[in-house]
């Protein structure tokens, strides 16, 4: 498979993946169902556009996205646990490639940043829960796709920074390859 997605990314082929088993969660299946690499070795490849959607809502805003994304192939990186509908995702966010979701706080002055992908966005969302009992300001952002939240318009990028200057908590499946490349762009801001 990785064969035919690497020449379809050469090719400037707009093939759409659909991969499933992303979680952090065990599955049904046990461990062996779970391919946290893949994604790493996906991102690292040029012209793929990656999307990890966390519900219905981002799914259908990948798929749109996906369908006129014409010069490249997408991969719609989708969990086989069952997940809730979350309060706050959008179709329409899905574009930013990252997005607040929920946010009690006031003056754009976060307690904490809860930063969730698939299927862990919903674990943000539940620990928001809690901290928001406990008397905390806690922002939680869905960040779908590296590569759309890079493509973005500067002004656009430059909000998600602010969100990485407070104190965050990222919850992710795989390794923190991609996070590095945001938080060395933020220093040369």
């Amino acid at each position: 498979m990785r064969g035919a997605i690497r020449l379809s990314a050469l090719s400037q082929a707009g093939v759409i993946y659909v991969m499933t088993h992303d979680s952090i969660g065990l599955g049904e299946d046990g461990p062996t169902h779970q391919p946290v690499e893949h994604l790493a070795s996906f991102r690292a490849m040029p012209n793929i556009l990656m999307l990890r959607p966390a519900d219905g809502n981002e799914t259908a805003g990948a798929y749109k996205i996906a369908v006129l994304n014409r010069k490249r192939p997408s991969i719609l990186a989708l969990s086989r646990q069952k997940l809730p509908q979350l309060p706050g995702t959008s179709i329409e966010g899905v574009e930013k490639g990252g997005y607040t979701i929920s946010d009690n706080s006031t003056g754009n002055k976060p307690d904490v940043i809860l930063i969730g992908t698939g299927s862990e966005l919903e674990i943000a969302a539940k620990a928001a829960e809690d901290l928001r009992k406990e008397g905390k300001a806690v922002r939680v952002v869905s960040f779908v796709s590296w590569e759309l939240l890079m493509s973005n318009q500067k002004p656009t990028r430059r909000v998600f920074y602010l969100l990485l200057f407070q104190p965050e908590l990222a919850l992710r499946q795989d390794q923190h390859l991609g996070g590095r490349k945001l938080l060395d762009e933020r220093e040369k801001q």
